[in-house]
């Protein structure tokens, strides 16, 4: 009863963001809809998505750095696309080049081969150590997810998955890691590029993308989405951890949204990281945001978002948490 409890409450929400949620990732009601169309008019107005928005200038672009913590263009694209804005806003465009003319620069052509860590930061470009791109993927792969679910393509997003495609690791992940010992995957650096490179695959039927976007997964299912495979102990307590948002990091429960957004949420290896989740639920059939990656101080110090997120509270439902573990439950056909 719990579950159908909050389901209702979320329902009633002043959140147009998290109604949708509800509706479209819970309930699976057609986005196409002209009541589900209507909502997301409503977020695009929302008092949240103005204050996202609102560092704008006269050429429609944020005067900070693309990937200022968390108060560049990036990571606003990023929000808008996870909360439900409509898809095919001309007036995000600027934001659109300023972001794709950054991550596409030059710089992430040039290439060069070290040896040494302390090397690999003495030239600009993406240095190559035993063989492996040591890129941070996650910042083009990212790109490449909201930039598809908010429909703004164009031509350069295949000029992203090439990127992508070419520093993928022999695993199937990503890894910016310096270490010339380092030779697996990384968590953080693979989960982004997997999902953009899902999506994209969805929107235009490129079979490289699809295939890459699998190989990736691979990464995590054999890992049981947060277990080591020598032991079975969990690779790094933050992920069993609820966030929202968040950002470049990762936890289960992102893992579980990256699975569904893949279409392998009903792997039988995502069983352990599922009955985590659902371990976590709260008598009142919400979930908790555990800990956070943003800041809530005055200002716009590092770290700090345009808006708050609901805070961290081990007993009390966080409705953006609760909503994307609704979400993938509903995916993987336990609710």
């Amino acid at each position: 009863m719990g579950t159908l409890r909050i389901v209702d409450e979320l329902l009633k929400s002043d959140e147009p963001s998290v109604r949708w949620k509800v509706r479209a990732k819970v309930l699976s009601e057609d986005p196409g809809t002209k009541s589900m169309r209507a909502l997301q008019a409503e977020i695009r107005g929302s008092p949240r998505v103005r204050k996202l928005l609102a560092p704008r200038n006269s050429t429609g672009r944020f005067p900070s750095a693309v990937y200022a913590k968390w108060q560049g263009a990036h990571w606003v694209l990023a929000t808008l696309a996870d909360i439900g804005y409509p898809p095919g806003d001309v007036s995000l465009r600027p934001m659109c080049d300023q972001v794709l003319e950054y991550w596409l620069a030059d710089f992430f052509y040039q290439e060069f081969a070290v040896e040494k860590k302390s090397d690999a930061y003495k030239k600009k470009g993406v240095p190559v150590m035993c063989g492996r791109y040591r890129r941070c993927a996650s910042q083009q792969g990212n790109t490449l997810f909201y930039l598809t679910r908010l429909g703004l393509t164009d031509k350069r997003l295949a000029q992203l998955v090439e990127r992508l495609l070419h520093w993928q690791w022999p695993d199937g992940g990503w890894n910016c890691d310096k270490n010339p010992a380092a030779d697996t995957s990384s968590f953080m650096e693979s989960l982004l590029p997997m999902c953009g490179l899902a999506v994209y695959s969805a929107a235009t039927a490129n079979a490289k993308a699809r295939a890459a976007a699998i190989l990736a997964a691979e990464v995590f299912l054999s890992r049981r989405l947060f277990k080591r495979r020598s032991d079975s102990q969990v690779i790094h307590h933050e992920f069993t951890s609820l966030h929202y948002p968040l950002y470049w990091h990762y936890d289960i429960l992102g893992g579980l949204k990256a699975m569904a957004v893949v279409g392998l949420i009903r792997d039988p290896r995502c069983v352990d990281a599922l009955e985590l989740l659902e371990s976590k639920q709260l008598s009142d059939g919400g979930w908790p945001a555990e800990k956070r990656y943003y800041t809530q101080r005055a200002g716009r110090a590092l770290g700090s978002d345009f808006v708050d997120w609901g805070g961290t509270n081990q007993k009390r439902m966080n409705p953006w948490v609760t909503t994307d573990a609704l979400a993938v439950l509903h995916a993987a056909g336990r609710i």
